[in-house]
């Protein structure tokens, strides 16, 4: 699948215990998702974790060579594009049936696009991505055609990768309803078989998945159990006491935790380099509160975020400093723009300029907004433990400058609940990568502002929201490339965020009986290719 929305995430998860003993079954591997979905229900399920679940069963129309990139078979198994771009269809492959014996028709393909414009769609934040797209219109039980009314450069794109084929049966069935968020089913190579809320996921081989003779080496590990992990040093302790058969790591845990005669003995560790999108964290300010209006007030706080500390301190040198809203590596980043540089005397100047003073000499600036007095002062909304330590040397270093700095830990669930009703002044979080071809629209149109979409900061720049229109009509893409390199350079500019890091490589750990084919494919790890060593 190729990832063309971005997909939030907290970086790290719920503590559990350890004291378990291992007893691990020869014909089941353990991984670590990296918290619990906020819902199963793929009407609604927006976060990194509950489409991590839904990779291992739910399908899309083709795939993408993990090497190539190029285009391969998957529930279609021909399909063929207009020379105008306005028409794709596709022909869907003989005998798919869904987890509960259901056959896939081009009923649920239909569904699967005109569910998105129901009010039982929930993910709104990726409408932006199919608005291009006119109708999907059934032309045989077994063949659909998508028609295109508005030119946009991913529209093959998302129809053939990005759309996730439903089984209409079972979502417009009532009687299913009040199942949505715990379960769901798909047609792919697992099936869920129970869910043990805040402790675990469990996964089994789906016998009858028309991929076992079509992809015999993928996805032949009988049965995978999923757990919600969230704090790195509580994985890493299940890893090594045989938990856990895979890990995903982030720097410090790679540098520092995963050392020792172990680490040699029963666990590989991995340091690869691919060509995935990379993710950033970042603070995000909530351009409705009238402190963070201000373009000034919000460079000075990115001038007073120490990323070259921070790197080496708890990044190890793992990664490098995040320049802006797509990552350094991609081919649309404007390497002329330079991340923020930490320069504390600047940002009180700059504070000073923008009318900011301690007029009642308490220690913390303040001004004069909307006729009342306002105090620099706000509270960063942060879901994961483990980021803690970068916003407290955030906040030691702004308030030597009189910003005063505060952080709340909020629970994951309780935090997207108040994200989606805009109830925060900053947020601590992460988007992943995204796809290969940056589409910025979802999370920096000002008409992804609305709702509940992904720009719940409120960013609005008319001058961006032009370039990102004209970008998404052009099929070249290296006219596309020039204007969004402008992009990157102007949103940087605006410092909606404080950009993080951008991270250098894909790092993980496993234990020895997990046999792959390589550390890594261009375009991804590979773990569909794993086996379980006999």
């Amino acid at each position: 699948m190729k990832k063309i929305g971005l997909i939030l995430a907290m970086m790290s998860l719920s503590l559990v215990s350890c004291s378990e003993k291992s007893n691990k079954s020869p014909t089941t591997a353990y991984y670590n998702l990296g918290g619990e979905p906020t819902t199963l229900s793929p009407l609604a399920g927006s976060d990194a974790y509950t489409q991590a679940v839904h990779d291992y069963s739910l399908e899309y129309l083709l795939r993408q060579n993990l090497d190539t990139y190029e285009w391969e078979p998957n529930l279609a198994s021909a399909w063929e594009i207009s020379k105008d771009k306005k028409h794709f269809d596709f022909t869907l492959r003989d005998g798919v049936t869904w987890h509960d014996g259901v056959p896939l028709t081009a009923e649920d393909v239909k569904y699967s696009f005109d569910v998105i414009w129901t009010d039982d769609w929930k993910s709104v934040q990726y409408r932006p991505f199919y608005e291009a797209i006119k109708e999907v219109k059934i032309l045989a039980p077994n063949k659909v055609r998508f028609t295109v009314g508005d030119d946009y450069f991913q529209n093959f794109d998302i129809a053939a990768v990005n759309l996730k084929i439903l089984p209409k049966h079972f979502y417009t069935n009532p009687a299913n309803k009040e199942n949505f968020n715990r379960t769901f089913i798909g047609t792919g190579p697992y099936k869920l078989v129970s869910y043990d809320k805040g402790q675990r996921l469990t996964l089994e081989k789906n016998d009858k998945w028309w991929g076992n003779s079509v992809y015999p080496t993928e996805s032949v590990i009988p049965k995978i159990v999923l757990r919600f992990v969230s704090e790195e040093n509580v994985s890493l302790e299940l890893l090594k006491k045989g938990d856990l058969d895979f890990l995903a790591l982030r720097p410090e845990g790679y540098a520092k935790k995963t050392v020792g005669a172990i680490w040699e003995k029963r666990i590989v560790k991995v340091q690869a380099e691919n060509k995935t999108p990379k993710g950033y964290s970042f603070i995000g300010f909530n351009m409705e509160n009238p402190i963070f209006k201000d373009k000034n007030v919000r460079v000075a706080l990115s001038q007073l975020f120490n990323r070259q500390m921070m790197n080496e301190k708890f990044e190890y040198s793992l990664s490098e400093p995040a320049t802006g809203p797509i990552y350094v590596q991609s081919d649309y980043a404007n390497h002329d723009v330079k991340a923020i540089a930490f320069d504390p005397q600047k940002a009180l100047e700059t504070l000073r300029a923008a009318g900011w003073s301690d007029s009642d000499s308490d220690g913390i600036l303040d001004k004069v907004i909307n006729g009342k007095k306002t105090a620099l002062s706000f509270t960063i909304m942060e879901p994961a433990p483990e980021m803690m330590k970068y916003l407290t040397v955030f906040k030691e270093d702004a308030r030597k400058v009189g910003v005063d700095v505060n952080m709340k830990n909020i629970e994951w669930n309780s935090f997207i609940k108040l994200l989606d009703e805009r109830n925060f002044e900053a947020v601590r979080l992460a988007w992943s990568g995204g796809g290969v071809d940056w589409d910025p629209k979802q999370i920096w149109h000002s008409s992804s502002a609305n709702g509940t979409g992904s720009n719940f900061i409120g960013y609005k720049n008319p001058k961006v929201d032009k370039m990102i229109d004209d970008a998404r009509k052009n099929y070249n893409r290296a006219e596309r490339i020039k204007i969004l390199k402008e992009v990157h350079k102007i949103i940087a500019e605006d410092a909606p965020y404080i950009f993080f890091f951008n991270p250098k490589y894909t790092m993980y750990g496993h234990s020895k009986r997990m046999q792959k084919p390589k550390d890594t494919f261009q375009y991804g790890i590979g773990q569909q290719f794993w086996t379980i060593e006999k």
